[in-house]
């Protein structure tokens, strides 16, 4: 008995990390009984992540684990090895892309959850890392040991199907009726997203996978991908597996911290909120919707409490924010104490008359309660989370 874990065989341009383990989990003999796949993400701003920040892990059980070595092997040089070294340039990002460069790991025994704790949350090396039983390849090795010292504490499940090879340069084609009737399922969670009503199952860009159901069962995340599979409204699959997650888990954040705006930059086009705050810089995006609302709304003096990630510059990424105290945004001037009605200025130095019984008061302003266009925790737009974000109708929950 052991774990397997393998990552880093994707780049922008094309491969599949989640169809490479696949392939490999069919590929083993029938004496390896093999358990609940596991899909991990972890921290999305690592210097030398490819296309995707998740990674892939295994129990397998055997009764030699020295017999099945050699499998892995065999496996490793043939086929996984030689997905190394391959990287595209991106259209979207200013990041440097780094070259695919495939890890995979065995341990005999599971290693304690403390590299996957700090992996989710920040930059993690090689040589910080529990030592494997058996090891193959380069970077990649970061992300599978963190994905087999998950302790899956919290979890989801995404049911994953991907393509046939001669249809990877045509459209995809998913039944939408079929994901608007399993978004309507209680177990099925973030297919759709409720304000564009769009789906949220099928990736961009140049990968294999067709589409990923993720719901709170097994059984319903696999239920619903049959129904999508099974509809002449969907292409034909090569293959399909459920996976364990720790999507929405919230693993990746800590504490709330609390903060006072000093400056805020609003974008003029992008409307990107940049927030110069007593504890750091943030950044609260315009795909976020409300977030970005409710941070473009804040001025200097206001606090707020917040939860996110610090990327590689310092910059804290806001996923949740709640106001906590505010200042005035407009001030008026006062009404009269005998008649009620607004006191006018009677130019400079020369105080405030009320227009009705003319009565004179000396000069001044009270401030008009303007109250924050949401109270309490405040969080982005579905489509908008990442694939760690715990709702906040979750927190609480075990």
């Amino acid at each position: 008995m052991g774990w397997l874990g393998l990552d880093d065989t994707d780049y922008l341009g094309g491969g599949c990390t989640t169809q490479v383990f696949d392939s490999l989990l069919q590929s083993l003999p029938s004496w390896v009984e093999v358990g609940q796949p596991r899909l991990v993400r972890l921290w999305p701003f690592a210097e030398n992540r490819t296309r995707g920040n998740a990674a892939l892990a295994v129990e397998l059980r055997c009764e030699d684990e020295s017999t099945l070595i050699p499998i892995l092997d065999a496996y490793w040089s043939s086929v996984i090895e030689p997905l190394g070294g391959f990287v595209s340039p991106s259209t979207m990002s200013s990041r440097v892309q780094v070259t695919s460069s495939p890890g995979m790991v065995w341990f005999s025994t599971k290693p304690d959850e403390g590299y996957y704790r700090k992996a989710v949350r920040e930059e993690v090396t090689l040589e910080e890392a529990p030592v494997a039983t058996r090891s193959w390849g380069g970077r990649g090795q970061i992300g599978a040991i963190a994905a087999i010292s998950w302790p899956s504490d919290r979890i989801t499940y995404e049911a994953i199907a991907w393509r046939k090879p001669q249809n990877y340069l045509l459209p995809r084609m998913i039944d939408e009726g079929m994901i608007h009737e399993i978004d309507a399922w209680p177990e099925i969670i973030f297919s759709r997203d409720p304000r564009k009503g769009t789906s949220l199952i099928a990736p961009r860009g140049q990968s294999p996978v067709l589409f990923g159901v993720r719901a709170r069962t097994s059984d319903g995340a696999r239920k619903a991908a049959s129904l999508l599979v099974g509809s002449d409204g969907t292409e034909e699959i090569q293959s399909l597996r459920v996976f364990l997650t720790n999507q929405a888990s919230g693993d990746h954040l800590g504490t709330p911290v609390e903060a006072e705006l000093l400056a805020l930059e609003v974008h003029p086009q992008r409307k990107h909120a940049r927030l110069d705050t007593d504890i750091g810089p943030m950044v609260a995006f315009y795909e976020g919707g409300p977030l970005n609302k409710l941070a473009r709304w804040l001025i200097p003096g206001d606090r707020f409490q917040v939860r996110g990630l610090i990327d590689q510059h310092g910059v804290l990424h806001i996923e949740q924010m709640k106001v906590t105290s505010y200042g005035p945004r407009q001030k008026q001037r006062p009404l009269c104490e005998d008649c009620g009605q607004r006191l006018k200025s009677m130019g400079t130095n020369q105080g405030l008359r009320c227009p009705s019984c003319r009565r004179r008061f000396e000069d001044g302003w009270i401030d008009i309660v303007a109250l924050p266009p949401f109270e309490g925790w405040v969080e982005p737009s579905t489509d908008a989370r990442r694939h760690l974000a715990r709702p906040l109708d979750w927190v609480g929950e075990k």
